[in-house]
């Protein structure tokens, strides 16, 4: 069994996908990022980072103890090598994956996460930043679209968690001001991937843990900047009667 500490963003789209796709047994502990509760002890013993998501696999393949993992491309990877499956076994496709990996958890994760940032959630316009970050994700969008225009259906050529790393983050893709018709071949691709039953599941589950994805000023205290609970202390500290936590959140780039 596995226990998916998880919340509704890009990344922990990531995992709910591949456990659907992979049949493994799980299940989905909350963590709701708006309220706080990635700062809980118990959170933070398997995630010291403070984002999800996180796992706990009780059945590690050494049988020993449960273990615990941090970080959605560490996690794609364990279970794919846990399960055999998404991931090629021959060493030019295990590599090839592999970059593509990487490459959305160092550059499409974090670029389009900025986008989302300055396009929705600053507190104040900043033209500079907003054009900086959407015409970066417009540039990583040109990069996947080059790659599929050979006709290949997936990225490294089959199904894979390369595909599932990536497909997350082109799901707000109007939110980052980008036009799929621009990009035809990762448009054709995108919903290949939406098509796929295990992807609808993944969806699904989302719908039913997260109904309210806004943010409040007092979420905000807690989502933007690693001194959420120092900051949010502070009111509680001004305002003992008030309730610590507000509304839940879908802030795309929490991790």
């Amino acid at each position: 069994m596995i226990d998916l500490h998880y919340w509704t963003t890009p990344n922990g789209h990531k995992i709910t996908i591949f456990l659907e796709e992979s049949g493994l047994p799980y299940r989905i502990v909350p963590v709701n990022i708006g309220q706080g509760e990635q700062f809980a002890p118990d959170f933070l013993r398997i995630a010291p980072n403070n984002r999800i998501p996180a796992i706990v696999d009780h059945a590690p393949a050494d049988g020993g103890q449960p273990l615990g993992l941090f970080e959605s491309g560490a996690i794609l990877l364990y279970l794919a090598e846990k399960t055999g499956r998404f991931l090629p076994q021959d060493l030019r496709g295990r590599n090839e994956t592999l970059q593509w990996l990487f490459w959305q958890m160092a550059g499409l994760g974090p670029m389009a996460g900025q986008n989302h940032h300055f396009v929705q959630y600053a507190p104040e316009r900043l033209p500079y930043a907003i054009d900086r970050y959407v015409r970066e994700t417009a540039r990583l969008y040109r990069v996947l679209d080059t790659q599929l225009e050979d006709g290949r259906g997936y990225i490294a050529g089959e199904y894979s968690i390369a595909d599932m790393a990536c497909y997350p983050w082109i799901v707000p893709h109007e939110k980052q001001r980008q036009n799929l018709d621009d990009f035809p071949s990762l448009q054709a691709w995108f919903h290949r991937i939406a098509a796929r039953p295990a992807v609808r599941r993944a969806y699904a589950r989302a719908g039913e843990i997260n109904r309210s994805p806004t943010v409040s000023e007092q979420s905000r205290a807690w989502l933007f900047g690693q001194d959420g609970r120092h900051r949010q202390a502070g009111k509680d500290k001004k305002n003992p009667g008030q309730e610590v936590g507000g509304d839940s959140t879908d802030r795309p780039e929490a991790d």
